[in-house]
């Protein structure tokens, strides 16, 4: 069984998570699979391991994809094959059992979501990819729901969907093919970031944070700094963020607060996955071109993600770490 956890698959999974631009912390998932068995990242856990620890777990592909299609309750933890396994599939595992490529490849594509959450980065990004037969994707909660979404769009031809503020996939019968297939994406989005000061105003932070080191820039430009206060617009920024960005300290001890027209504070005990969103948000607002306007996953959206199990459970494991 574990003979399709090859060196290219586990190799191919810790380039694309040990790199910011494609993945942050424990974000984005791949999958490898045949008839019968899936190899899937197991939840919480970060592809830039993919190497070096055994962050893969095995399911049952056709209960997986029962699960797509509404059996069972779409978190496959029934799905798991070894029953002494304590890893928790990813959130993701019905779509990639659904999916009928041996191998998947979902990401929180800085290229990719600095099109994906504004309306004109859309369009764009349509035609940009146009030869490749893009599927675009609504937003809607990770998990079942988001593959609901994706399954009424799909051919059995679709190898590349881009998802609605939230990220892409590309799949492959091979982990070269699939690999390949990100690359020319990649490339075709690309959008040089555009030239800001980032550096930390002179006066201290409160007590209890430091000053970003790159990222002020946001809470000094006007338009940014209203758009990241009043919203958010991908899942993991309201995961490990909170919903858009406080400008003061709360009860709740948010991690990163913004000063506007000054910076952005951090909190001292921020962890490593919480850093890494706020250097996110940063990528993404540096690629997003002043004509474009973002449009934020809204109230509602933002709740279902702060109120749910699954997402409360990656919380706790990178709190953890």
């Amino acid at each position: 069984m574990k003979d399709l956890l090859t060196d290219n698959f586990r190799a191919f999974s810790a380039k694309i998570g040990a790199d910011p631009l494609c993945i942050q912390g424990p974000g984005g998932n791949t999958s490898i699979k045949d008839d019968e068995v899936m190899w899937i990242k197991a939840s919480g856990f970060e592809l830039a391991d993919a190497v070096t620890s055994e962050i893969f777990v095995a399911v049952d592909r056709n209960a997986a994809d029962a699960e797509a299609h509404g059996a069972g309750d779409g978190t496959c933890k029934a799905t798991v094959l070894d029953p002494e396994v304590e890893l928790r599939p990813s959130i993701e595992t019905t779509f990639h059992a659904a999916l009928n490529w041996r191998v998947c490849a979902h990401t929180h594509s800085v290229a990719a979501l600095s099109h994906v959450i504004s309306p004109d980065g859309r369009k764009v990004a349509k035609r940009q990819l146009e030869d490749l037969n893009p599927v675009f994707v609504p937003y809607a909660k990770p998990g079942l729901p988001l593959t609901t979404e994706i399954l009424k769009r799909a051919k059995p031809e679709s190898r590349l969907f881009l998802l609605e503020n939230h990220g892409l996939i590309v799949c492959g019968e091979t982990t070269a093919e699939t690999d390949n297939l990100m690359q020319r994406v990649e490339g075709r989005l690309f959008r040089a970031p555009a030239h800001v000061v980032g550096g930390a105003p002179a006066g201290a932070a409160m007590e209890g944070f430091d000053w970003a080191k790159t990222e002020n820039w946001m809470a000094r430009h006007e338009t940014v700094c209203n758009w990241i206060t009043e919203g958010s617009y991908y899942p993991d920024h309201v995961v490990f963020l909170g919903a858009g960005l406080p400008t003061a300290d709360k009860d709740d001890e948010p991690p990163v607060v913004v000063i506007p027209g000054e910076g952005i504070q951090i909190r001292k005990s921020a962890t490593s996955v919480q850093r890494a969103m706020l250097t996110c948000l940063s990528d993404i607002f540096r690629r997003l071109p002043k004509e474009w306007e973002p449009e934020a996953i809204g109230h509602a959206a933002e709740a279902e993600l702060l109120n749910w199990d699954a997402e409360k459970y990656r919380q706790w494991l990178a709190a953890k770490g």
